[in-house]
This record gives C-alpha cells, structure tokens and sequence, in this order.
C-alpha cells in the first residue's frame, strides 16, 4: 500500500502529530481522547479499529491527511487489500440481492444458504453455472415486460461462439422506462436536473408522466421525417433532458441511435456518421461550458452530417441560421399536430437480436470499432445496476457522463428500468456547481471516474456540500488510486465505493464490487453476476481460479447483452480468434491486465498494450503511475511510457508529467527524477530507473477519458536517440 512507511501506527500517535496537520490544539486533543478509546476497545482487531473510526471519528470537515493518518495507521501491518467499508448484516438484507436470497436462497442455493453475506460468492457461482435460470429470475425482478415472450433464455450453437439469448423475444427496452414497472405510478420524479450557473436556483424535477409525453411527441415527429424503420439516427448533444427525451424516442419508435460524444471535431463525427449510414442527426446550436460558448452545430455542418434538428442553448437569444434542409427544434415539434401530441406512442416491438443502438470504443489508433448494442443489451446495464449498485425505487443516480460514451445509455437504462430517478447536471462536473447539485438533488449513488475525482480533491471545490445522503459510490473508466477513493469516501461519511470494469461490447461490466462483500480501495471483490472470469497464465491457459497472479483477463463467451457482431471488423477475429478454449468453449477476449490478490480481490493494471519491459522485468503503467503520483504534492497526475531505444534492448522508462498549477516550466525536473526514481526503487523494484521527464499541460484522452498512452510512446519515441 502507497505511504505505509510515512505513518505510525494509531497507539503511537500524538496529539503533536495531529496538530501538525493544521487542526487546532482543542480538536487535536478531542481527536486524540477518542482515538485513544477505539484503540483501547478494538485495537487488536485492525478491521473493527477502522470500521469505528471511519463511522465514529472522521468527519468530511477533518482535513483528510488526518483521515489518511487514521487508515494507514490502523492498517500499518495488515498485508494487502485492507478493507475499507464491511457490509452490514442487517443492511444486507435489504439489497436488492439481499432480499432475493432471503426469499430464495434456500430454494436457489439448498441447504448450504445461510445468510445475503456469507452466501453471496456461492451465488454468483450460481449465477453462471446456471445462467439461463439465473437471468429468468433477474428479469422477472425487474419487471420486464416482453410483448412475445423468448423460446428461451438461452440458445448455445455452434455458430454463435456467445450464444443467442432471448430467441424469438420480441419488446422495446425503452418503453419499458417508461412504463408502470413494479409499484411506479405516472406522478414519481424520474429526472432531476440543473443548468449550470443556476446553482441558486431550486432543482427542476420532471415526473414520469411529463417524460412520457415528451418522449411520445419526439417520436411520432421522428415518424414524420420519412425514415425506414431500423434506420441510423445521431445525436451529438450533451447529456441533457433533451438527448435523454431524444433517445428514447428514437428506440421507442424503432430506430438506432448512433452516440457521438459531443466533444468530437469534424472529422471524427464524419467518421461516425459514415460507419453508421446514419440518416439524421439531433444536435445543439452551441454548448455553454463555464460562461464559454462552444460551437456544435458547425462541427456537425462541417463534418457534412444528413439532415440536422437543431435544439437551441437555453442562452441562446436569437436564432442561427441553419443549413437548407435541417429543421429548428420548435418547428420540428411542430409537425405533430394537436390532436395527437397527448396520445400514447405505441413502442415497435423489436427482436432480441435488432440493434438499438451503434457505440463507438475509444479507438485510439485507427478507425473507432462500431459496436451495435441489441434490444437486449439494455438489460445488461439495468442488472448490474440492480445487482452490483443495488438501483430501485427511491435511489437518486447522478453519473456525469455523454451519450457518446456507453455509460450514458448505460446511466439511463440502469437508472430507469430499475425505477430509480436519473439526476443530470447540466455543466461541468468538475466545480463547485456539480457539488451543489449532488447536495440538492440528494443523490444517493454518485458515479464517478476517476479523474473528476483527482480533480476534486486537488481543488477542494466540494468542500462545504452535504453529500450525506448518499449511500454509495460508483468508479469506471480507468484505475482509481487508493487515496483518491478514500477520499471519496470521507466526502460522505465512508459509504462504500464500488468499482466496476466493463466494456462497450458487454453493455455493462464484468468485474465489480458488491455492497455485500467487504470492500477494499481501488479493488474489486467479484466477477459481475452471470460472467466468468479467467486470468491468462504465462503459458496462454487460464490460471487455476484460485491462485493469486497477474495476466490478461479473459471472459466466458456466455454474456446476455454482449456484441456478437461489429459494424466494421470481424468480430470474431477481435473477440475470439486465438483465445484458448475452456470446458469446450472459446473464451472472450478483453484485452485489459488483471491481479488476482492473494486477499481474493482483484486490481486493474491497465491495457494488455500498457505494460512494458524494464530490464527484463513486465510492469504495467499503471502501477508505475501509482508511486510518481504521489511522489509530490505539485503533480496532478502522470503517465508511465516505455520507449524502445532506436537499438533495440529493453525499454527506456519516459514519465509524462502534468502539475496542479499548468506551468510546468517553474518545476525542477532534475530533482523530480531523482525523486522518482527513489520511489519506483524503495516500492517496485532497485532496478527501476527513470530515463527522461517531459512536463505537458494535459494528457492525451480519447472521448472517453482513457490515457492514450500510445498516442505518447508515438510523441516519444521521436526523443528515443536521446535517450
């Protein structure tokens, strides 16, 4: 763990060590005196210690370099994975999981069932020993109404390497958002949102009713434009009300949305739109961001996009001229005449296997994958929000995020297929604004990547919101860091964080957390429910599931929800092709390095293509990031880059660095690199060594927020001769 050697253990500490952290002597010494009574109860009982003292001590106004005294001190001599939340017996029950155990664990489980706890891992191996039964259950808990029931859950053939799930099923996921699930009635708020630079003003609620008529009129005026049924329609908007109206209309009426990430140029929602054959396009006139004005619709025209719908900026004051042919948002809404704008758009039943809706991977290099996700991919996301977030009726989800990316579709069908209410802000996330919002809209799950969170804690805007009611935390998107996550944390009274891995061809993850397992920082303690997961072993099998040890992570090909084509590439050559065969059948290739801990948990380390080879020894980037990060308070993050010398020989090691104040110039880069390479040497390894420090105002991210650490080792190895 990162700092160990920095702190002491808790009975050592002073109430000197904790006035030098800036709290004054009258609270060091209360801190202390109750310090002290945790320590003399439940001091030899390191997890009991930190449990008292994350719920009974600390406190989001404590400066949090006590908070990480308290958890590096208690946790000083625990080996790895500390926990840093446990699950409470009787909280567990209440899960959604929780109560279908309670219900039916014995009847699912036999007579081995004890408690939601203690049998949770057996039922995640039940659900994949007996997948088609498993998933019968989870639909039937969410209430989904197919309009042709499946054949079955599950078919296996030959040809289809991941199966064919819900053969001959036909309904439309975004109908069922809108329709009157379990108990929910027409009055329930289902979207809490709020513009930027309101944040005096009170949160805009929108009931399930008001969205449903929203969402009738955009569809049966998408009808009007004369499109086939199936066809290809963009959107390229910030994730709003209006694009969240905007998709499900699109799905309702039968059509494929095609996600553009609203911060693309020209030439990339060119791409986009060709490989799609999209037919229209819904966007804005411009975004504002932090007072600025960023032109949208010209980067549309630009990019030579079909017909344009064009949605004002709710700044906008006079109208923009638009290119002949596209349509104004108002006239566009216009052409469903009177009479019909309060009637019920009946959704197009589709089969299991249309698709919805065309996503985009982060491609980093080359032309972006084109990934249709199916009529039942949707499915995928609202059961792990069901099972690993434990969304339901009552919950508030706020998940910044774009329709461009797959955890914007993901946020809608998890948030309303669960009945839960979807909280967007419409800004920035990264100030004060989105920390109010949180406040007021009292989120109760707040999804997160883990920059925003870097972010946050670097600037301290959060500070002052009450974040007290929510109940967890979600983290995608890249590897957190230990400390950020503790950090999170403490924002709202040690809730747990719950990591989830996926992908934009599984609809949703494959690895997560639970809030019925112990969690530990930066970890995740479980393959997703209905996924097997395999850690490829040096000599290309999988590893014994029960070994600790470090390799590609591999998939069972037998996931509802997952691509089983690609619009643009062989899908079977992505996925399958070489992958080693596990009990007669392929395994999924997923490309991303994993840890199996000796603690039973497992750690990320980046991309299969992010290691590298220093002097005979396979690190991958991220565990090299992890130790510069916090080598300095000065540094805002880093990426880890192994160049080939032109020569050839192991790799030389580059360290990209961007500091907290942008000006990278005033920074000794010297000393940095001595610092470096006395921490990568003391925590990874003596034979470490960095070769050269370049200092850049941000790194290079695909849309979705991932370092595009080949993009750098490209821009390096143009330095590689002096090396």
């Amino acid at each position: 763990m990162a700092h160990h050697q920095d702190y002491k253990p808790l009975h050592s500490i002073t109430v000197e060590n904790i006035q030098a952290l800036g709290i004054s002597s009258d609270a060091a010494a209360q801190l202390h005196l109750k310090l002290t009574e945790i320590v003399a109860t439940y001091g030899a009982d390191a997890t009991k210690t930190w449990q008292h003292i994350s719920q009974h001590l600390l406190t989001p106004d404590i400066p949090f370099s006590f908070h990480q005294m308290m958890y590096y001190g208690c946790y000083i001599n625990f080996g790895p994975d500390p926990p840093a939340w446990l699950p409470d017996p009787e909280a567990a029950k209440l899960t959604n999981i929780g109560k279908l155990l309670e219900r039916r664990g014995k009847e699912l489980l036999g007579s081995s069932y004890k408690d939601p706890i203690s049998s949770f891992s057996d039922f995640q191996e039940f659900s994949v020993s007996n997948l088609e039964f498993y998933w019968k259950i989870i639909l039937e808990e969410m209430n989904i109404s197919f309009s042709v029931s499946p054949e079955c859950i599950l078919r296996e053939t030959p040809l289809h390497p991941g199966g064919q799930w819900l053969p001959g099923a036909r309904f439309n996921p975004a109908e069922n958002c809108l329709s009157l699930i379990g108990n929910r009635s027409l009055s329930d708020v289902v979207v809490i949102t709020r513009d930027d630079g309101d944040d005096e003003a009170p949160v805009t609620k929108l009931t399930l009713e008001e969205l449903r008529s929203a969402v009738w009129r955009v569809a049966y005026a998408i009808d009007t434009l004369g499109l086939k049924k199936g066809s290809a329609i963009a959107i390229d908007m910030p994730m709003d009300v209006n694009s969240v109206v905007i998709y499900l209309a699109v799905v309702i009426a039968g059509y494929m949305v095609v996600s553009i990430a609203d911060s693309f140029a020209p030439n990339e929602i060119s791409t986009r739109l060709v490989i799609s054959k999209a037919k229209a396009i819904f966007t804005q006139d411009f975004i504002s961001r932090g007072g600025k004005k960023l032109p949208l619709y010209s980067k549309v025209i630009d990019a030579q996009s079909p017909i344009a719908i064009v949605i004002p900026n709710r700044s906008s004051t006079s109208s923009i001229k638009l290119r002949d042919g596209d349509i104004s948002w108002h006239e566009f809404l216009e052409r469903v005449d009177e009479s019909n704008r309060k009637f019920e758009y009946i959704g197009v039943e589709l089969p299991a296997e249309a698709f919805t809706n065309i996503l985009f991977s982060s491609g980093t290099t080359g032309e972006p994958k084109a990934i249709p996700w199916t009529t039942t991919t949707p499915l995928k996301a609202a059961a792990d929000g069901w099972s690993h977030l434990n969304i339901g009726k009552g919950d508030v989800v706020a998940w910044p995020t774009n329709l461009g990316w797959m955890m914007g579709p993901f946020l809608i069908y998890c948030t309303l297929l669960n009945g839960a209410t979807m909280a967007l802000h419409n800004g920035s996330p990264l100030g004060s604004g989105f920390a109010k919002f949180v406040q007021d809209a009292k989120v109760t799950m707040l999804g997160v990547v883990p920059s925003i969170v870097r972010t946050w804690k670097s600037t301290n805007c959060t500070a002052g919101y009450d974040w007290s009611a929510i109940c967890r935390f979600a983290s995608t998107g890249e590897a957190s860091g230990v400390d950020e996550s503790l950090w999170l944390m403490g924002k709202a009274h040690y809730k747990p964080v719950i990591e989830i891995c996926g992908g934009t061809e599984i609809g949703g993850g494959f690895i997560a957390g639970s809030l019925l397992q112990p969690q530990s920082l930066s970890a995740f303690s479980t393959a997703a429910m209905g996924c097997s997961l395999f850690i490829i072993g040096e000599d290309g099998s999988p590893r014994p599931s029960d070994v600790p040890g470090i390799g590609e992570l591999a998939l069972g090909p037998l996931l509802l929800g997952a691509s089983s084509t690609l619009l643009n590439a062989d899908h079977y050559g992505v996925y399958f092709k070489g992958m080693p065969v596990w009990n007669g059948k392929v395994l999924r290739r997923h490309g991303d390095v994993f840890e199996h801990t000796s603690g039973g948990y497992y750690r990320a380390h980046g991309r299969a293509d992010d290691t590298m080879n220093l002097g005979g020894v396979k690190v991958s980037s991220v565990e090299i990031e992890k130790v510069c990060n916090a080598v300095a308070e000065t540094i805002l993050e880093t990426a880890a880059i192994g160049v080939p010398p032109p020569g050839g020989g192991p790799d030389k090691l580059v360290i990209a660095v961007v500091f907290k104040d942008s000006e990278g110039s005033k920074h000794n880069l010297n000393s940095l690199k001595f610092s470096f390479n006395s921490a990568l040497q003391k925590k990874l390894n003596p034979l470490f060594k960095v070769s050269h420090i370049v200092a850049l105002p941000s790194l290079p991210r695909t849309a979705t927020n991932k370092v595009m650490r080949r993009v750098l080792r490209h821009q390096f190895s143009q330095i590689g001769s002096k090396l």
